[in-house]
């Protein structure tokens, strides 16, 4: 497309001189730019479409760089990310070496904050405010949220923390009445009952500025004042739960009308105390329908939140026809068979209904069925609570967000020998959402945990198998892991088989080398045995489905059998997998050569999944040359000695 503003955009001070008439023309040049470039090359697309005008406004009226912006997310800044210089790498989002699809430190002096969790940007800009204060600086410092993050538990606590410090610090709600998953929760409800009331903020604002001019003392007039602003919000506005919390209260206005935005911001960006303007706008402006008759806007929310490369009407064009399920459809399909054969169960997840699968399991058991928002720890605090009166919930959440419930997996569920199911998608590389979605750590948290038992399908029957063994106990928490991938094989009219807990199976005999693989890359393992045949190379593949407890009988087993063995998961080394079983061994006595091979000590980036494991050696190839490299040094060995 022909741009006429933005190619002479390289920073935001080059907007600085605008008309407003200028910042809307903008405004619809950055909106058709990104919907042409991300539909060609994928990306979060419906949040940013609805921050646009925001966006604009933001860098128009603040000083950044020297200002600083904290966004949530990340989903709503690809905007942010054109005005900062990054206009021709938006053909590079989220793609191997490009541009990060959130906010990254290391990418720009713009991006304050690096995001990719929900809920964080309140408390950071708080620490970036209180760190101004502390270094008498002068600059402001606004935070952007959606009110799907609203949701989370985090935000509340920075916003109770900013009412206690009162220093300056916007808060921008952008209220666009849709997350992911639709919106839940009394919050939710609020926002939706918060009106426009220009004539309460008129009022106040005319009260609060006459205080000087008053006879008596300022704080007598202050405390007056007080009482008379209490009494306004009383009469005039539905709700006064940020003001409660020391917020000035502004809104809620049009996200989408640049002259008031611009006209807001500048009235409200010298106030020195916590102030939270409150906008409305609509996820995916300029590409979603408008009409909510039938939910038809949700629908195309959640359609073009993320979109796939060549992309339209947000389907990818030429793809291949899936032949095989994901684990995520696998999930979707279990749970709702689980459900048909026994009433005990249920199924909570954290704003991630369609991301997990469970959206056939709503519409089948929506009385079964529980959504907390994007509130991971309440999530699973919740869970235990269903637990301690006997019935049997699943939680569904993607590994990385698990990790934020930790301390809630531990004392909640955990101490209490809770029998909760925690199902965690996206295990092991996420691919273009980066190292912030990347499931890297849910092995070495999880194993950690007293009593936890730990576990990896290796495809979809399997998956069956594990989930019905883990409703066949009752006396300690069980998880499930499994990456963004392929199922590989499921029969849906399969029967479950209940498993030993802490057995593997042998897939493969062999006199060389045992390798011991968690989940599906047993697949890529069997494919580089048939091709390390050839080359006269006898691999033992085991799959060990079951991380802990660990078959240790069949441990014992390669002790004087093999002389090197070779461990292979995909989660971090440090604390996974490979270090409980280098670990047993060694103390075991086991005298043979031992490596693990997993995600190294390191984030690693975005791109996509096939390439990133390519990488770190975990396909075909790059076992094929670790285990030939394991044989060669052995051999070597040995006949030096």
């Amino acid at each position: 497309m022909q741009l006429k503003y933005l190619k002479n955009i390289q920073s935001p001070k080059d907007i600085k001189d605008y008309s407003l008439k200028d910042l809307h023309k903008l405004s619809e040049e950055i909106r058709n730019y990104t919907i042409e470039t991300v539909t060609e090359v994928g990306g979060h697309l419906a949040s940013t479409l609805g921050a646009v005008e925001l966006t604009v406004a933001l860098h128009y009226v603040f000083n950044t760089p020297k200002d600083k912006l904290i966004w949530d997310v990340g989903h709503q800044a690809y905007a942010h990310k054109i005005l900062t210089g990054r206009l021709n790498q938006l053909n590079t989002i989220r793609q191997y070496g490009g541009l990060s699809g959130f906010l990254k430190r290391s990418e720009s002096e713009y991006d304050v904050f690096g995001a990719g969790h929900a809920s964080t940007s309140i408390s950071a800009a708080l620490g970036v405010a209180a760190a101004r204060d502390q270094k008498n600086q002068d600059y402001k410092v606004a935070a952007i949220i959606g009110d799907g993050s609203l949701t989370g538990g985090l935000a509340y606590e920075g916003l109770n923390n900013s009412g206690i410090l009162n220093t300056q610090i916007l808060v921008v709600l952008n209220d666009n009445e849709m997350s992911i998953s639709p919106n839940v929760g009394a919050i939710s409800k609020y926002l939706t009952r918060i009106t426009t009331n220009p004539l309460y903020n008129k009022i106040r604002n005319e009260i609060w500025n006459i205080t000087d001019s008053f006879p008596w003392g300022k704080k007598l007039s202050k405390k007056i004042l007080q009482k008379i602003d209490e009494s306004l919000k009383a009469l005039l506005v539905p709700g006064v739960l940020f003001d409660e919390l020391g917020f000035r209260y502004f809104g809620p206005i049009n996200g989408h009308d640049i002259n008031e935005l611009v006209k807001t911001l500048k009235n409200i960006k010298n106030i020195n105390q916590p102030v939270l303007l409150h906008l409305i706008t609509k996820k995916g402006k300029g590409l979603v329908s408008t009409s909510e008759d039938n939910r038809e806007y949700y629908k195309d929310a959640v359609k073009f939140h993320a979109v796939k490369p060549n992309s339209s009407n947000g389907q990818s064009k030429n793809l291949p026809i899936k032949t095989t399920p994901s684990f995520q459809d696998v999930f979707g399909y279990l749970s709702c068979e689980v459900a048909r054969n026994r009433d005990d169960t249920i199924c909570i997840t954290a704003a991630m209904r369609e991301g997990t699968g469970l959206v056939p399991y709503e519409k089948e058991f929506p009385n079964r069925y529980f959504d907390v928002g994007i509130a991971e720890g309440h999530g699973v605090t919740f869970s235990a609570g269903f637990a301690t009166e006997g019935l049997r919930p699943i939680v569904a959440i993607y590994s990385t967000f698990l990790q934020r419930a930790f301390d809630h997996i531990v004392h909640d569920v955990a101490l209490q020998h809770l029998p909760v199911i925690f199902c965690m998608d996206r295990a092991g590389i996420a691919g273009e959402d980066g190292p912030t979605h990347h499931g890297s750590l849910d092995i070495a948290y999880l194993r950690c945990i007293q009593d936890m038992v730990v576990s990896a399908p290796r495809n979809g029957n399997e998956f069956r198998h594990l989930l019905y063994s883990a409703l066949n106990q009752n006396e300690a928490p069980f998880s499930i892991r499994y990456p963004k991938s392929s199922a590989i094989d499921f029969d849906e009219n399969g029967q479950a088989e209940l498993l030993p807990i802490g057995s593997w199976e042998v897939l493969r005999t062999g006199s060389d080398i045992a390798v011991l693989t968690v989940g599906p890359i047993s697949y890529d393992v069997e494919k580089a045995a048939k091709n390390l045949q050839n080359d006269g190379i006898s691999i033992e593949l085991v799959n060990c489905r079951f991380i802990k407890p660990m078959d240790e009988s069949y441990l014992r087993s390669i002790i004087d059998r093999f002389q090197v063995v070779l461990t292979i998961e995909e989660g971090v080394i440090v604390g996974g997998f490979g270090d409980a079983v280098s670990s047993w061994l060694l103390e075991n006595n086991y005298q043979g050569s031992i490596k693990r091979l997993g995600l190294p000590d390191r984030f690693i980036q975005h791109g996509k999944r096939e390439q990133l494991l390519s990488d770190i050696g975990l396909d075909e190839n790059g076992i094929i040359n670790t285990v030939k490299s394991m044989i060669n040094v052995t051999s070597n060995t040995f006949i030096e000695s």
